[in-house]
């Protein structure tokens, strides 16, 4: 009898055992990123994820062209298939922002960037996929609308934020390829329909950080999907390289024009819509373009974060302002943070240590 119950005992262990192994290597990954959340101040937050990104089953299943469709695609990915009611209601609002990109002193390439938005709690994502390029990245993740209040504390809501693997809304990866996106100026909508995937605006701008290592491979990525936008509104994307290309994406008819430039705000910079959306008494295009003539081209970290820094946007009563600030190196891939206009506490990361 009792070799029997050791016999018993033993196969319940080795099932248990068999069980956990499984879970892990189904869940694993995701596990690890969740615990990874770290509050760096108020807030901003960080978070470390090393794995499938899930992006090659988001292609294969033909793209996401709404967010409930990405709502949808998010909790099979993170529940894998064993949950599949959608996973909240990302909100509509618009937003704000500013970029700039010059070269430095010693011949590299910096991109400063400004997010302005009315709320929100910032979540850095540091990414490592089994495919692709490493790559940090940001997203505002009152955007997600999980609830007022909401932040990505205890377990279960940082696995919730895992959420922001499909999503961002600036970032640079390891090659110096960076990216930030903008509100265009009106709410001519892209959506696009051929045959080709589907992948809304946020997606698509981390699609690129994790598949382009230069401008031109991220707008022959951008030829070949649908894109969607994201909070009924236009979009344009700010793009640099660590070859110091740097040029504004938009669309116009549902088609892409590129035009190059070094500054980006709010409105459009193409011809066939220049201007459009530009409000009277914003100014900050005009004096990113000062700045960038009046020192040549060329700036150092330093100056080019008091640059970005002299259009931050002040917060007041319905309006917080400026959430984040960037400043990023494209020849030696990192990027340093400030939060809601701290300047005087950094916080750097660096790529391309895999």
């Amino acid at each position: 009898m009792k070799k029997l119950l050791k016999i018993t005992l033993l196969g319940i262990l080795a099932l248990t055992v068999v069980v956990v192994v499984c879970a892990w290597a189904m869940f694993g990954s995701l596990i690890q990123g969740a615990m990874s959340v770290q509050k760096l101040d108020e807030g901003l937050y960080y978070m470390e994820y090393k794995g499938d990104d899930g992006f090659d089953e988001v292609l294969k299943n033909g793209g996401c062209a709404s967010a409930d469709d990405l709502s949808e695609h998010i909790v099979r990915f993170l529940s894998k298939g064993y949950y599949t009611l959608p996973s909240g209601d990302p909100q509509e609002s618009d937003f704000g922002c500013s970029t700039l990109t010059t070269r430095t002193p010693e011949g590299g390439v910096i991109m400063g960037r400004n997010f302005d938005f009315y709320s929100g709690t910032a979540m850095i994502l540091h990414t490592v996929p089994t495919k692709g390029y490493e790559s940090v990245s940001t997203f505002n993740i009152d955007l997600f609308g999980f609830g007022d209040d909401w932040l990505p504390e205890g377990f279960v809501s940082q696995y919730m934020a895992l959420s922001c693997l499909f999503v961002a809304l600036d970032g640079v990866n390891e090659k110096g390829f960076a990216i930030a996106d903008l509100i265009a100026g009106d709410n001519a909508v892209t959506n696009q329909q051929t045959d080709k995937p589907d992948l809304t605006t946020t997606m698509a701008l981390r699609y690129m950080l994790t598949n382009a290592a230069t401008v031109d491979e991220a707008l022959e990525l951008l030829r070949n999907i649908d894109m969607h936008s994201d909070i009924g509104a236009a979009h344009h994307y700010a793009m640099s390289d660590a070859t110091g290309r740097s040029v504004v994406v938009e669309y116009v008819d549902n088609q892409i024009v590129v035009t190059e430039t070094q500054a980006v705000t709010n409105h459009y910079l193409c011809e066939q819509k220049l201007n459009t959306g530009l409000i009277f008494g914003d100014t900050r295009y005009d004096l990113l373009c000062e700045e960038y003539s009046q020192a040549n081209g060329i700036m150092t970290q330093q100056t080019m974060t008091e640059a970005i820094k002299s259009v931050a946007q002040p917060a007041s009563e319905s309006f917080w302002g400026t959430l984040w600030t960037m400043v990023m190196d494209l020849s030696n891939p990192s990027v340093t943070y400030y939060s809601r206009r701290n300047f005087d506490k950094p916080f750097k990361f660096e790529l391309g240590h895999k």
